[in-house]
C-alpha cells in the first residue's frame, strides 16, 4: 500500500498560542483519516487529536482548539464526501493547504473465536459498505447492514463493555483498526475495487499560501447568482478560455431552497498563476459568492500543462498591449 502526500513545501499552521501544535482528525483511533495524517509530513511531532465526525473536526478548526484537520474529502468510488463538502461550503472560511491520496483496503474483522458463517450483521461507515456490498452479496448475502460513524467506530464496538451491546458480530475497517483492537481477520482485501484511493485534505484557518511548485491544485465553491439557462457554462467558460483543466466538479444544496445548488470544482494551477488569478477576476464577477478553498501541491506531483498562449507571460504581454492602447 502506497501513500501518496503533498510535497513537503507547505508551511505547518501556526497554533493561535505558544504551544504544541494541534493537528486533528476524522477519528476515532484507526480510521483510514488517521492513516493519512500519519503520512502528512507537515503533522509530524505535532499533537494528533482525534474529532467524532467531519463537522466536529472543522468546528474545532474554526473555534481555535486545533490549529489544522485532515478530513477526507474524495473517494474514487463514491465520489464526493457530502459533509467535508457541505462543511468547507459555509461557515467561518478555512482553507486546504495540501493532500494525501491512501489506497484503500479493508478487512473483515471479528472478537477471537467467532467464525464467517456466526455472522449475521456487519457493522461499518456507509462509504466503507458501499465499497464492499460486491463482496458482501456473494459472501455473505443475508448479512444486516449496522451503520457506524466511521470503520473505526465499527471495530472499537466489537471489544470490551461495548461488545455485549453491539448489534453486529463483524465489522468492515482497515486493517490498522483490526490490529488496535485486537480483532481477528475473517477475510482480507474485501472491497469490490481493488484500486480504490480516498483524497483526505489538510485543512487550515486562512493564512500563508503554500508556494507554487508548478504542480498545484486550486479549490473553489461557485454560487450562480439565478437558476438560468446557460448558468453553468457562463462559470465554467472561465476556465476553459484561460487553458484551465478542472480536475473535480460536483454540485451540492445550498440548503436554502429547492433547486438552489453550488458548485464545488478542484481546478489545476495556484491562485499566484495569471491564468488562475484571471479566472478568479471573471468569476467574481458572474457569480453571486466564490469561496476561494486554497491553493497547494497536488499530491501526485505531475506539473500541469501550460501552453504558450496561457503562460504568466502571455498575459504579461496581453496587459502591456492593452496599456498602449490606453495611453498608459
Amino acid at each position: 500500500m502506497t501513500i501518496v502526500t503533498t510535497p513537503a513545501t507547505t508551511p505547518s499552521p501556526a497554533p493561535a498560542s505558544p504551544r504544541v501544535t494541534r493537528h486533528g482528525y476524522f477519528g476515532p483511533a484507526g480510521t483510514f483519516t488517521q492513516m493519512a495524517l500519519n503520512a502528512w509530513g507537515p503533522a509530524a511531532g505535532q499533537e494528533h487529536v482525534a474529532l467524532p465526525s467531519v463537522e466536529a473536526a472543522l468546528g474545532a478548526l474554526r473555534a481555535g482548539d486545533i490549529d489544522a484537520a485532515m478530513v477526507p474529502i474524495e473517494n474514487s468510488v463514491e465520489g464526493g464526501v457530502s459533509a467535508t463538502l457541505d462543511a468547507l461550503a459555509s461557515g467561518d472560511p478555512l482553507v486546504v493547504v495540501g493532500e494525501v491520496l491512501v489506497p484503500i483496503t479493508f478487512v473483515l474483522a471479528a472478537p477471537a473465536g467467532m467464525t464467517l458463517d456466526q455472522v449475521r450483521a456487519v457493522g461499518t461507515h456507509s462509504h466503507a459498505w458501499a465499497q464492499v456490498r460486491g463482496w458482501m452479496g456473494a459472501t455473505l448475502p443475508d448479512a444486516v447492514y449496522v451503520p457506524t460513524l466511521s470503520t473505526a467506530a465499527a471495530a472499537a464496538g466489537l471489544v470490551g463493555g461495548d461488545a455485549e451491546q453491539a448489534a453486529y458480530q463483524a465489522a468492515v475497517c482497515a486493517p490498522i483498526a483490526a490490529a488496535n483492537h485486537d480483532l481477528q481477520v475473517l477475510a482480507q482485501d474485501i472491497g469490490d475495487n481493488a484500486s480504490a484511493v480516498t483524497r483526505f485534505v489538510s485543512v487550515a484557518r486562512p493564512g500563508q499560501l503554500p508556494e507554487r511548485t508548478g504542480a498545484d491544485k486550486t479549490t473553489l465553491v461557485l454560487f450562480q447568482r439565478d437558476d438560468h439557462a446557460g448558468g453553468l457554462l457562463e462559470l465554467l467558460e472561465q476556465f476553459a478560455v484561460r487553458g484551465i483543466n478542472m480536475s473535480r466538479l460536483e454540485s451540492r444544496p445550498t440548503k436554502s431552497s429547492m433547486g438552489d445548488y453550488c458548485f464545488s470544482i478542484d481546478i489545476e494551477g495556484h491562485v499566484l498563476d495569471e491564468r488562475v488569478g484571471e479566472a478568479l477576476l471573471g468569476l467574481k464577477r458572474v457569480c453571486a459568492d466564490v469561496r476561494f478553498l486554497g491553493s497547494y501541491p497536488a499530491a501526485h506531483g505531475t506539473a500541469v500543462r501550460v501552453t504558450p498562449h496561457t503562460s504568466d507571460a502571455a498575459f504579461g504581454e496581453a496587459r502591456a498591449w492593452l496599456r498602449s492602447l490606453r495611453g498608459a
